[in-house]
């Protein structure tokens, strides 16, 4: 099974959004039940595409939470990048349009 870990950078992007979204207090919970999938299914998510492969995304525990990741087969890590707000228009979602 693939281990699942947050870089610094992820942790920070889910703070924030804590802050400015005043998300509940059991988001990092919410967040932790997400990643779960992951670990059983590390390509869950869709391919973000070139120029940025191998990235991935999938959605977190509501719709407009982009969770940013790269799966990494050699060492079979999942890695958390980036937390989006899909709505922002600088989510990575804008990212994958043709």
């Amino acid at each position: 099974m693939p281990q699942v870990r947050l870089e610094p950078e992820a942790v920070e992007d889910l703070d924030r959004l804590i802050l400015t979204h005043s998300l509940p207090a059991d988001t990092r919970s919410r967040v932790r039940r997400s990643l779960g999938a992951l670990e059983l299914f590390p390509l869950l998510g869709r391919a973000v595409g070139e120029p940025w492969a191998p990235l991935r995304w999938t959605l977190g525990p509501w719709r407009w939470l982009v969770i940013l990741y790269v799966y990494d087969e050699q060492e079979d890590c999942v890695s958390m990048l980036s937390f989006e707000d899909a709505r922002s228009s600088h989510a990575i979602t804008s990212l994958t349009s043709p």
